[in-house]
């Protein structure tokens, strides 16, 4: 069986497949995160870099009016599929994740937007990147451009929950994850494999292999990409060059919203909770 080198985002079904088992958890906690450290009722969220939009579609189905955007084509068709199967709505488009805006305006501000471009400032009341995108933005610089692109979207008061994966000072770089998901007959194992570290130059290198077995045939998928590093010290001064946020609050990927941690370099698996000042 030939190895296939692809993007894996250009197989949506399989990435979502790959990754389906954590949506509840993860909806769950954005909600509870939500009602802790909102002051007002969230009805209006936000995903950068959604993917396949397995959290786009679980959200909408529990009432909340959704937006995401992603650079992959066929990862926004194959959500926009499954919106419409469900009979739900959701506004994607494709942008980049350190230069974009909402093609919407701010609820009561659509009679103004006619004729002009919508900024979509203030749009929504919280957004969320749960799992790694965010370390897909390899310079300082367009990672404080994420900030404030999100920053601009969401109002005062809302919140950004950002999870990614911070490399603690004694952690091996050697690193290996494994998993395999299942629906019907169709059978996804995932291998996640850490190939180079560079601490200097903040620069991960992983290769992600996906074995996909059906009742057909079997297909072997390989991508390698580059994630930018990050120590906890290092996440804080980031978030020091971009005074729009304010951290509330850190958590792991336990997701237990009445146990929040400290924010220390013995953690690796972090979740943010960003408050819009």
């Amino acid at each position: 069986m030939s190895i296939i080198r692809a993007n894996w985002y250009d197989y949506p079904a399989y990435y979502d497949l790959a990754f389906r088992s954590e949506t509840t958890l993860e909806a769950d906690f954005i909600e509870a995160a939500c009602r802790k450290y909102c002051p007002f009722a969230v009805r209006r969220l936000m995903e950068p870099a959604c993917g396949t939009g397995r959290l786009i579609v679980e959200l909408a189905a529990r009432g909340y009016r959704m937006a995401g955007f992603d650079l992959s084509d066929s990862a926004l068709r194959y959500c926009r599929k499954r919106l419409a199967r469900k009979k739900l709505r959701a506004d994607l488009f494709v942008a980049d994740m350190a230069d974009f805006q909402l093609p919407f305006p701010a609820p009561g501000n659509e009679r103004r937007s006619i004729g002009r471009k919508v900024g979509g400032e203030g749009c929504v009341d919280a957004a969320y990147n749960t799992f790694n995108s965010f370390r897909h933005l390899l310079t300082e610089q367009s990672a404080r451009s994420h900030l404030e692109c999100v920053a601009r979207c969401v109002r005062r008061n809302g919140l950004y929950i950002l999870g990614f994966h911070l490399l603690p000072p004694d952690a091996s770089e050697e690193c290996i994850e494994r998993w395999t998901e299942s629906r019907g007959r169709t059978r996804v194992s995932v291998t996640l494999r850490v190939l180079a570290t560079d601490r200097r130059k903040r620069i991960e290198t992983l290769r992600v292999s996906l074995l996909v077995r059906d009742k057909e045939a079997q297909l072997r998928l390989r991508d390698e990409f580059r994630f930018r590093l990050y120590t906890a010290a290092q996440f804080r001064r980031l978030l020091a060059q971009t005074p729009a946020w304010e951290l509330c609050d850190v958590y792991d990927f336990w997701y237990e919203i009445d146990r929040p941690l400290a924010l220390t370099n013995e953690l690796s698996d972090t979740v943010f909770i960003l408050k819009k000042r």
